[in-house]
Protein backbone atom coordinates (compact mmCIF):
# COMPACT_ATOMS: atom_id res chain seq x y z
CA UNK A 1 0.00 0.00 0.00
CA UNK A 2 2.90 2.15 -0.30
CA UNK A 3 5.16 3.89 2.48
CA UNK A 4 2.64 6.15 3.82
CA UNK A 5 2.32 6.66 7.18
CA UNK A 6 -0.80 7.15 9.96
CA UNK A 7 -1.89 9.79 11.08
CA UNK A 8 -0.31 10.88 14.53
CA UNK A 9 -1.54 13.28 16.79
CA UNK A 10 -4.75 14.11 14.49
CA UNK A 11 -7.90 14.19 17.04
CA UNK A 12 -10.38 11.89 16.87
CA UNK A 13 -13.07 14.17 18.05
CA UNK A 14 -16.88 13.03 17.43
CA UNK A 15 -17.60 15.10 13.50
CA UNK A 16 -20.21 18.19 14.25
CA UNK A 17 -23.46 17.21 13.95
CA UNK A 18 -25.00 20.42 13.43
CA UNK A 19 -23.55 21.53 10.00
CA UNK A 20 -26.29 24.05 8.64
CA UNK A 21 -26.39 25.80 11.49
CA UNK A 22 -23.01 26.47 12.20
CA UNK A 23 -22.32 27.64 8.19
CA UNK A 24 -24.54 30.37 8.52
CA UNK A 25 -23.08 31.95 11.58
CA UNK A 26 -19.84 31.48 9.73
CA UNK A 27 -21.08 32.71 6.60
CA UNK A 28 -22.58 35.91 8.25
CA UNK A 29 -22.82 38.41 6.01
CA UNK A 30 -23.46 35.85 3.02
CA UNK A 31 -25.28 33.56 4.80
CA UNK A 32 -27.77 36.31 5.70
CA UNK A 33 -28.70 37.10 2.26
CA UNK A 34 -28.70 33.29 1.43
CA UNK A 35 -31.17 32.64 4.36
CA UNK A 36 -33.64 35.23 3.42
CA UNK A 37 -33.83 33.50 -0.11
CA UNK A 38 -34.30 30.18 1.02
CA UNK A 39 -37.16 30.98 3.12
CA UNK A 40 -38.73 32.99 -0.07
CA UNK A 41 -38.65 30.18 -2.13
CA UNK A 42 -39.15 27.05 0.46
CA UNK A 43 -42.83 28.37 1.22
CA UNK A 44 -45.16 28.95 -1.11
CA UNK A 45 -45.85 32.62 -1.28
CA UNK A 46 -49.12 34.09 0.68
CA UNK A 47 -49.97 36.77 -1.89
CA UNK A 48 -50.77 34.35 -4.57
CA UNK A 49 -53.07 32.29 -2.26
CA UNK A 50 -54.81 35.43 -1.08
CA UNK A 51 -57.15 37.33 -3.39
CA UNK A 52 -55.51 40.21 -4.81
CA UNK A 53 -52.46 37.52 -5.81
CA UNK A 54 -50.61 36.40 -9.14
CA UNK A 55 -51.41 33.15 -10.23
CA UNK A 56 -48.36 31.83 -12.46
CA UNK A 57 -48.41 31.31 -16.07
CA UNK A 58 -45.84 28.67 -15.13
CA UNK A 59 -44.84 26.38 -12.23
CA UNK A 60 -41.72 24.60 -13.22
CA UNK A 61 -39.88 22.71 -11.37
CA UNK A 62 -35.64 22.79 -10.60
CA UNK A 63 -33.85 19.50 -9.32
CA UNK A 64 -31.03 19.84 -7.11
CA UNK A 65 -28.89 16.52 -5.61
CA UNK A 66 -27.34 18.71 -2.25
CA UNK A 67 -28.75 19.72 0.47
CA UNK A 68 -30.65 22.78 1.42
CA UNK A 69 -27.71 25.04 2.91
CA UNK A 70 -25.35 24.27 -0.31
CA UNK A 71 -24.01 26.90 -2.75
CA UNK A 72 -25.25 25.60 -5.56
CA UNK A 73 -28.72 25.20 -3.66
CA UNK A 74 -28.78 28.52 -2.62
CA UNK A 75 -27.77 29.82 -6.15
CA UNK A 76 -30.43 27.63 -7.41
CA UNK A 77 -33.37 29.48 -4.70
CA UNK A 78 -31.19 32.91 -5.80
CA UNK A 79 -32.49 31.93 -9.27
CA UNK A 80 -35.76 31.41 -8.79
CA UNK A 81 -36.58 33.99 -6.76
CA UNK A 82 -35.44 36.63 -9.42
CA UNK A 83 -37.36 34.76 -12.18
CA UNK A 84 -40.21 35.37 -10.00
CA UNK A 85 -38.84 38.75 -9.58
CA UNK A 86 -39.14 39.79 -12.67
CA UNK A 87 -41.71 37.94 -14.84
CA UNK A 88 -43.89 39.46 -11.91
CA UNK A 89 -45.02 36.17 -10.69
CA UNK A 90 -45.90 34.35 -13.76
CA UNK A 91 -43.42 32.29 -13.68
CA UNK A 92 -42.99 30.37 -10.42
CA UNK A 93 -39.81 27.70 -9.80
CA UNK A 94 -39.62 25.15 -7.35
CA UNK A 95 -36.56 23.98 -6.02
CA UNK A 96 -35.52 20.36 -4.75
CA UNK A 97 -32.74 20.09 -3.02
CA UNK A 98 -31.04 17.39 -1.36
CA UNK A 99 -31.66 15.11 -4.22
CA UNK A 100 -35.83 14.39 -3.64
CA UNK A 101 -36.42 14.19 -7.32
CA UNK A 102 -33.34 11.86 -7.70
CA UNK A 103 -29.41 11.28 -8.41
CA UNK A 104 -27.33 13.72 -11.62
CA UNK A 105 -28.04 10.53 -13.48
CA UNK A 106 -31.38 10.16 -13.47
CA UNK A 107 -32.45 13.89 -13.05
CA UNK A 108 -30.50 14.20 -17.06
CA UNK A 109 -32.46 11.61 -17.97
CA UNK A 110 -35.93 13.16 -16.83
CA UNK A 111 -34.55 16.86 -18.30
CA UNK A 112 -34.37 15.31 -21.86
CA UNK A 113 -37.90 14.47 -21.96
CA UNK A 114 -39.36 17.17 -19.69
CA UNK A 115 -40.44 15.65 -16.27
CA UNK A 116 -37.82 18.42 -14.95
CA UNK A 117 -37.63 21.57 -16.03
CA UNK A 118 -34.67 23.07 -14.74
CA UNK A 119 -31.16 21.31 -12.93
CA UNK A 120 -27.68 22.22 -11.43
CA UNK A 121 -25.72 18.80 -12.82
CA UNK A 122 -21.75 18.37 -12.36
CA UNK A 123 -20.31 18.47 -15.97
CA UNK A 124 -18.92 14.92 -15.26
CA UNK A 125 -22.25 12.75 -15.87
CA UNK A 126 -23.07 15.34 -18.34
CA UNK A 127 -20.12 14.64 -20.69
CA UNK A 128 -21.18 10.58 -21.42
CA UNK A 129 -24.32 12.80 -23.10
CA UNK A 130 -21.78 15.49 -24.51
CA UNK A 131 -18.35 13.92 -24.95
CA UNK A 132 -16.52 17.64 -25.74
CA UNK A 133 -17.22 18.49 -22.12
CA UNK A 134 -14.68 16.03 -21.06
CA UNK A 135 -11.76 18.51 -22.19
CA UNK A 136 -12.74 21.65 -19.43
CA UNK A 137 -12.54 18.48 -16.69
CA UNK A 138 -9.56 16.64 -17.92
CA UNK A 139 -7.20 15.91 -14.74
CA UNK A 140 -4.73 18.88 -13.87
CA UNK A 141 -5.76 21.33 -17.25
CA UNK A 142 -6.33 24.42 -15.13
CA UNK A 143 -3.44 26.11 -13.37
CA UNK A 144 -6.09 27.61 -10.44
CA UNK A 145 -9.34 28.79 -10.03
CA UNK A 146 -8.68 32.25 -11.82
CA UNK A 147 -7.70 30.01 -14.95
CA UNK A 148 -11.03 28.08 -14.61
CA UNK A 149 -13.13 30.87 -14.68
CA UNK A 150 -10.86 32.63 -18.42
CA UNK A 151 -12.04 29.68 -19.56
CA UNK A 152 -15.22 29.81 -18.71
CA UNK A 153 -16.66 33.47 -18.94
CA UNK A 154 -14.79 33.84 -22.63
CA UNK A 155 -14.57 32.66 -25.92
CA UNK A 156 -13.75 28.89 -25.06
CA UNK A 157 -16.89 28.94 -22.43
CA UNK A 158 -19.42 30.21 -25.14
CA UNK A 159 -17.98 27.67 -27.61
CA UNK A 160 -19.21 24.51 -25.53
CA UNK A 161 -22.56 25.69 -24.58
CA UNK A 162 -22.85 25.22 -28.80
CA UNK A 163 -22.46 22.13 -27.96
CA UNK A 164 -25.30 21.05 -26.62
CA UNK A 165 -27.60 21.39 -29.85
CA UNK A 166 -29.77 18.63 -30.40
CA UNK A 167 -29.83 17.10 -27.06
CA UNK A 168 -33.24 17.89 -25.48
CA UNK A 169 -31.03 20.35 -23.07
CA UNK A 170 -30.49 24.36 -22.45
CA UNK A 171 -27.22 25.72 -20.80
CA UNK A 172 -28.02 28.42 -18.83
CA UNK A 173 -24.99 29.24 -16.57
CA UNK A 174 -21.34 27.75 -15.38
CA UNK A 175 -21.41 27.36 -11.38
CA UNK A 176 -18.07 26.54 -8.86
CA UNK A 177 -17.82 23.60 -8.27
CA UNK A 178 -14.71 23.91 -6.77
CA UNK A 179 -11.54 21.90 -7.09
CA UNK A 180 -11.88 17.83 -6.27
CA UNK A 181 -9.36 15.95 -4.12
CA UNK A 182 -8.99 12.67 -2.65
CA UNK A 183 -9.98 12.03 0.77
CA UNK A 184 -9.53 8.20 2.37
CA UNK A 185 -10.52 6.54 5.65
CA UNK A 186 -7.90 4.20 6.94
CA UNK A 187 -4.75 5.49 4.81
CA UNK A 188 -3.54 8.93 4.10
CA UNK A 189 -2.64 9.82 0.56
CA UNK A 190 0.91 11.31 0.78
CA UNK A 191 2.52 9.77 -2.42
CA UNK A 192 1.64 8.33 -5.83
CA UNK A 193 2.09 4.95 -4.32
CA UNK A 194 -0.26 5.25 -1.95
CA UNK A 195 -3.12 5.11 -4.19
CA UNK A 196 -1.84 1.57 -5.16
CA UNK A 197 -5.82 -0.58 -4.44
CA UNK A 198 -6.98 1.75 -3.20
CA UNK A 199 -11.12 1.57 -3.47
CA UNK A 200 -12.47 4.40 -4.24
CA UNK A 201 -15.76 5.96 -4.54
CA UNK A 202 -16.40 8.20 -8.44
CA UNK A 203 -19.72 9.62 -10.19
CA UNK A 204 -20.52 7.86 -12.72
CA UNK A 205 -17.97 9.30 -15.82
CA UNK A 206 -16.21 7.12 -17.60
CA UNK A 207 -13.19 10.02 -17.61
CA UNK A 208 -13.09 10.05 -13.66
CA UNK A 209 -13.26 6.04 -13.67
CA UNK A 210 -10.25 6.33 -15.83
CA UNK A 211 -8.43 8.63 -14.07
CA UNK A 212 -8.49 6.80 -10.48
CA UNK A 213 -7.33 4.15 -12.36
CA UNK A 214 -4.62 5.37 -14.16
CA UNK A 215 -3.37 6.21 -11.05
CA UNK A 216 -3.23 2.66 -9.38
CA UNK A 217 -6.28 2.72 -7.63
CA UNK A 218 -9.57 0.51 -8.34
CA UNK A 219 -12.55 2.75 -9.24
CA UNK A 220 -16.30 2.58 -7.46
CA UNK A 221 -18.87 4.08 -9.54
CA UNK A 222 -21.87 5.12 -7.47
CA UNK A 223 -24.44 7.34 -6.52
CA UNK A 224 -23.53 10.33 -4.09
CA UNK A 225 -25.94 8.88 -1.50
CA UNK A 226 -24.32 5.93 -1.01
CA UNK A 227 -20.47 7.20 -0.30
CA UNK A 228 -21.67 8.08 3.34
CA UNK A 229 -22.64 4.11 4.17
CA UNK A 230 -20.06 3.11 2.11
CA UNK A 231 -17.09 4.72 3.93
CA UNK A 232 -18.41 3.85 7.47
CA UNK A 233 -18.70 -0.21 6.51
CA UNK A 234 -15.48 -0.17 4.75
CA UNK A 235 -16.94 -1.35 1.57
CA UNK A 236 -14.74 1.93 -0.50
CA UNK A 237 -11.10 3.46 0.89
CA UNK A 238 -11.61 6.61 -0.36
CA UNK A 239 -13.56 9.09 -2.57
CA UNK A 240 -12.97 12.24 -4.28
CA UNK A 241 -14.59 15.67 -4.42
CA UNK A 242 -14.53 19.24 -3.17
CA UNK A 243 -13.92 20.20 0.32
CA UNK A 244 -17.66 21.32 0.81
CA UNK A 245 -19.29 18.62 -0.35
CA UNK A 246 -16.54 16.41 2.07
CA UNK A 247 -18.00 18.40 4.77
CA UNK A 248 -21.92 19.18 4.11
CA UNK A 249 -22.60 15.55 3.80
CA UNK A 250 -20.53 14.38 6.95
CA UNK A 251 -17.83 12.15 5.10
CA UNK A 252 -15.13 13.98 6.81
CA UNK A 253 -16.98 11.91 10.11
CA UNK A 254 -15.94 8.77 8.37
CA UNK A 255 -12.65 9.43 6.39
CA UNK A 256 -10.73 12.13 8.04
CA UNK A 257 -7.82 11.87 5.95
CA UNK A 258 -8.13 14.66 3.01
CA UNK A 259 -5.35 15.07 0.27
CA UNK A 260 -5.51 18.34 -1.20
CA UNK A 261 -4.02 17.38 -4.80
CA UNK A 262 -7.18 19.25 -6.72
CA UNK A 263 -6.59 16.50 -9.81
CA UNK A 264 -9.58 18.08 -11.22
CA UNK A 265 -11.47 21.14 -11.44
CA UNK A 266 -15.28 20.15 -12.33
CA UNK A 267 -17.57 22.77 -12.84
CA UNK A 268 -20.85 22.60 -13.05
CA UNK A 269 -23.76 23.84 -15.28
CA UNK A 270 -27.57 25.24 -14.90
CA UNK A 271 -29.59 23.35 -17.66
CA UNK A 272 -33.14 24.03 -18.77
CA UNK A 273 -35.10 21.19 -20.53
CA UNK A 274 -35.43 21.82 -24.27
CA UNK A 275 -39.08 20.84 -23.92
CA UNK A 276 -39.64 23.51 -21.37
CA UNK A 277 -37.51 25.82 -23.22
CA UNK A 278 -39.65 25.62 -25.82
CA UNK A 279 -42.94 26.58 -24.39
CA UNK A 280 -41.31 29.87 -23.14
CA UNK A 281 -41.31 33.41 -25.31
CA UNK A 282 -38.16 34.34 -26.24
CA UNK A 283 -38.70 37.37 -23.98
CA UNK A 284 -39.01 35.30 -20.81
CA UNK A 285 -35.94 33.00 -22.31
CA UNK A 286 -33.99 36.02 -22.34
CA UNK A 287 -35.21 36.77 -18.74
CA UNK A 288 -34.12 33.47 -17.42
CA UNK A 289 -30.87 33.44 -18.93
CA UNK A 290 -29.79 36.72 -17.30
CA UNK A 291 -31.32 35.19 -13.97
CA UNK A 292 -29.22 32.19 -14.35
CA UNK A 293 -25.85 33.79 -14.65
CA UNK A 294 -26.79 36.76 -12.05
CA UNK A 295 -27.07 33.45 -9.71
CA UNK A 296 -24.47 32.11 -10.86
CA UNK A 297 -22.17 35.27 -9.75
CA UNK A 298 -23.53 34.70 -6.48
CA UNK A 299 -22.99 31.39 -5.96
CA UNK A 300 -19.16 32.06 -6.85
CA UNK A 301 -19.08 34.15 -3.71
CA UNK A 302 -21.25 31.34 -1.47
CA UNK A 303 -19.08 29.09 -2.53
CA UNK A 304 -15.47 30.77 -1.67
CA UNK A 305 -17.14 31.67 1.75
CA UNK A 306 -17.95 27.97 2.48
CA UNK A 307 -14.53 26.16 1.48
CA UNK A 308 -13.55 28.87 4.04
CA UNK A 309 -15.79 27.49 6.41
CA UNK A 310 -15.87 23.61 5.43
CA UNK A 311 -11.61 23.97 6.04
CA UNK A 312 -12.51 24.75 9.43
CA UNK A 313 -15.57 22.45 10.29
CA UNK A 314 -13.17 19.55 9.45
CA UNK A 315 -9.73 20.62 11.02
CA UNK A 316 -11.57 21.32 14.56
CA UNK A 317 -12.87 18.12 14.07
CA UNK A 318 -9.41 16.65 14.30
CA UNK A 319 -9.02 15.45 10.11
CA UNK A 320 -5.92 16.48 8.45
CA UNK A 321 -5.32 17.91 5.27
CA UNK A 322 -2.46 16.89 3.53
CA UNK A 323 -0.64 19.16 0.75
CA UNK A 324 1.28 17.19 -1.65
CA UNK A 325 4.85 18.45 -2.42
CA UNK A 326 5.27 19.78 -5.51
CA UNK A 327 7.75 16.53 -6.67
CA UNK A 328 4.62 14.36 -5.97
CA UNK A 329 2.53 16.88 -7.61
CA UNK A 330 4.70 16.40 -10.74
CA UNK A 331 4.24 12.46 -10.58
CA UNK A 332 0.68 12.77 -10.40
CA UNK A 333 0.17 15.02 -13.62
CA UNK A 334 3.00 12.76 -15.20
CA UNK A 335 0.73 9.88 -14.52
CA UNK A 336 -2.72 11.31 -16.03
CA UNK A 337 -0.88 12.14 -19.19
CA UNK A 338 -1.95 9.33 -21.75
CA UNK A 339 -5.86 10.29 -20.28
CA UNK A 340 -5.43 13.40 -22.74
CA UNK A 341 -4.82 11.05 -25.89
CA UNK A 342 -8.58 9.04 -25.21
CA UNK A 343 -10.73 11.86 -24.05
CA UNK A 344 -8.77 14.57 -26.20
CA UNK A 345 -7.24 13.09 -29.23
CA UNK A 346 -10.02 15.41 -31.48
CA UNK A 347 -9.54 18.24 -29.48
CA UNK A 348 -6.58 19.03 -28.62
CA UNK A 349 -6.80 22.00 -30.50
CA UNK A 350 -9.33 23.29 -27.29
CA UNK A 351 -6.55 22.06 -24.97
CA UNK A 352 -3.89 24.01 -26.56
CA UNK A 353 -6.23 27.01 -26.24
CA UNK A 354 -7.20 26.38 -22.82
CA UNK A 355 -3.28 26.10 -21.81
CA UNK A 356 -2.59 28.98 -23.71
CA UNK A 357 -4.97 31.10 -21.36
CA UNK A 358 -3.72 29.98 -17.81
CA UNK A 359 -0.16 31.71 -19.09
CA UNK A 360 -1.30 34.54 -20.18
CA UNK A 361 -0.98 38.08 -17.77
Amino acid sequence: MGTAKRCSGAGRREGLKKRWGIWGIAAAGVAVAAAAVFLLNSSRSKEQQGSGGVVPEFVLTYAENQAEDYPTSLGAYRFAQLVKERTEGRIEIQVKAGAALGDEQSILQQLQFGGVDFARVSVSPLSEIVPELNVLQMPYIYTGREHMWRVLEGEIGEKFMDFFQGINLQPLSWYDGGSRSFYTSQVPIRCLEDMEGLQIRVQQSSLMKDTIEILGAVAVPSAFDQVYSGLQRGLIDGAENSLPSYESEGHYEVAKYYTMDEHTRVPEMQLASQITWDKLSSEDQQVILECARESARYQRRLWTERERFSRKVVLEAGCEIITLPKEEEARFREGVAPLYEIYCKDFMDIVEEIRRVGVEP
